[in-house]
């Protein structure tokens, strides 16, 4: 009998994620790793946020589903070049996966690549895929506990964006929890508050991605 232990596994795929990493910080691109549950409005947020990207900053997306390509085909309307992987039943993105979609890209073309995990609070926060940046999103409608509940992705994570705020008069969302708990577990992670839909809260988000693009390698992986 043969036994694999899961820290092999994990060392193998962190190895290939630094490879990744210096592949995309030689070509100038910010790789941000997008996660959260099914529904926290990720992918609509991403349609709004590239809509406010400056002149001259290109885009580009990985989007990662169990199946489908519904994403990947609305990101194609807005005319961001996108590769879909579809996991076929695995919770998550690893390096090996990025580094199959990087080869479909010309790096030279893009400046800000984001890679939309498959929707799930576990399985994403234990792989690395890499990214300079990971930005976790939490809509109002999923409830304020989820820091507690999933403290990993939160401590993991480089910034929390708060989605569907307008919604907020509706849920029992409190926004100070959620902030307490962030600030217990990752003292220096960014908080946003958006409501994409209504195009409120974007800007001070983009502003960020841009300086963390002029400030690549800060994460320190």
């Amino acid at each position: 009998m043969k036994i694999v232990a899961a820290k092999s596994i994990l060392r193998a795929n962190d190895q290939l994620a630094e490879e990744n990493r210096r592949a995309l910080d030689a070509a100038g691109v910010l790789c941000v790793n997008l996660v959260g549950s099914p529904g926290a409005g990720k992918t609509t947020l991403l349609e709004v946020l590239f809509a406010r990207l400056p002149d001259g900053v290109r885009p580009a997306v990985i989007e990662g589903d169990i199946a489908g390509v519904i994403d990947a085909e609305r990101m194609q309307r807005i005319g961001v070049p996108v590769v879909q992987i579809n996991t076929e039943g695995a919770c998550h993105l690893d390096a090996n996966m990025i580094a199959a979609a990087l080869g479909q890209f010309d790096l030279a073309t893009i400046d800000l690549l984001v890679v939309e995990n498959v929707g799930n609070l576990v399985c994403t926060a234990g792989f690395d895929i890499g990214e300079r940046v990971r930005l976790l999103a939490l809509s109002t409608a999923e409830g304020d506990d989820k820091a507690v509940k999933y403290p990993a992705i939160f401590q993991g994570s480089d910034a929390l964006v708060i989605t569907k705020c307008d919604l907020q008069p509706m849920m029992n969302f409190d926004r100070a929890r959620i902030r307490q708990d962030l600030a217990r577990l990752n003292p220096q992670a960014e908080v946003f508050e958006v409501a994409a839909l209504r195009g409120e809260g974007i800007d001070p988000l983009v502003a960020w991605l841009l300086d963390r693009r002029g400030a690549r390698g800060s994460r320190g992986r």
